[in-house]
């Protein structure tokens, strides 16, 4: 084989392998009429919204030490819907839904606020959960764990060493977690690895080796809380 029928040969199967890998991103704007999904197009537009969607599975996946397809949930397409409803946003399966109303009401920069809401929610379309036994709070903190460790962490967040519970969710169960890794760098993705078929409070016993009750104390006693 000559040297550029052996360089022919290697690109087509990377790009076979390119698209194997892929993942396909649509976005529409089913409230485009509204002030919402106007400032939505005039602010942040599908192109960057389908550029942040991409950027952050890249980034979850890597956070998450998933480097193999064998390692991740089987997901071909995410599809981003820009709604006119209450709330700020939610995700079921494959399909993350934003609002327009809050895009519309949100008085900070609406493209950084939007750009972490999608980390968040494109976590929840990767992460494991323990085939539905694990907490909702935690299944909330990973997902605003690593919207912290992207950069998106909003003023309007409560402070680290706030809250009542470790698995009380959100910003709360997000900066828990973050003291968790900084005791084992890694932490939280093996903690996701270990939720894949199920899940129990002893993965924080194996990992760190303490309990999730001790773990929270001493989190709380770092910040006197």
């Amino acid at each position: 084989m000559t040297s550029k029928m052996f360089l022919l040969a290697f690109l087509v199967i990377q790009t076979a392998l390119q698209a194997a890998h892929a993942v396909d991103y649509t976005v529409t704007n089913n409230a485009e009429t509204t002030a919402g999904g106007l400032r939505f197009t005039n602010e942040i537009g599908p192109d960057y919204a389908k550029q942040t969607l991409a950027s952050a599975t890249d980034f979850i996946w890597d956070l998450f030490q998933q480097s193999s397809e064998a390692d991740r949930k089987n997901v071909a397409q995410v599809s981003l819907f820009i709604d006119a409803m209450d709330g700020v946003a939610y995700t079921s399966n494959d399909e993350i839904h934003v609002s327009a109303n809050y895009i519309g009401g949100y008085s900070g920069d609406v493209k950084a606020e939007i750009t972490g809401v999608l980390y968040h929610e494109m976590t929840h379309v990767w992460q494991w959960n323990g085939n539905g036994q694990s907490p909702g709070g935690l299944i909330e903190g990973i997902a605003d764990f690593v919207r912290l460790k992207a950069g998106y962490a909003p003023s309007h967040w409560v402070k680290p060493g706030a809250g009542d519970r470790w698995d009380e969710g959100y910003a709360v169960t997000a900066y828990f977690l973050d003291y968790c890794e900084s005791l084992k760098n890694g932490f939280v993705a093996e903690l996701n690895k270990k939720t894949r078929n199920g899940y129990s409070d002893d993965y924080f016993v194996d990992l760190l080796g303490k309990t999730v009750g001790q773990l929270w104390s001493d989190y709380k006693a770092k910040y006197n809380t």
